[in-house]
C-alpha cells in the first residue's frame, strides 16, 4: 500500500499535546477508510505537523484528517521507505 508523508502549516504554532489528541482521533477513525497513521513529528514553535500514512489514496488520508478532527494537511506527498 502506498505510503504518505502530509504537512500541516499551523498559524501561530502548536501544541504536541493537541497534536497527539488529534492523533488519536485519527486512529479511532482510520479502520473504515483503510488507512493506516503509523507517526508523526510536531514543531510546535514554526507550526509545523508532519504525519506518515499508509493508506490506499492521498484522499482516503486527508478523508480521515477532516473527518477525525477537521485538521486536513496542507500538502501531502508519496514517500517510499530507503
Amino acid at each position: 500500500m502506498p505510503l504518505f508523508m502530509d504537512v500541516h502549516h499551523i498559524d501561530g504554532g502548536v501544541s504536541a499535546s493537541d497534536v497527539a489528541g488529534a492523533h488519536a482521533k485519527d486512529v479511532e477513525t482510520q479502520d473504515k477508510y483503510g488507512v493506516d497513521y503509523r507517526h508523526y513529528w510536531v514543531d510546535e514553535g514554526a507550526g509545523k505537523i508532519f504525519c506518515l500514512v499508509e493508506a490506499p489514496s492521498a484522499e482516503a488520508a486527508a478523508t480521515v484528517h477532516r473527518e477525525a478532527h477537521g485538521l486536513v494537511a496542507d500538502e501531502i506527498y508519496q514517500v517510499s521507505e530507503g
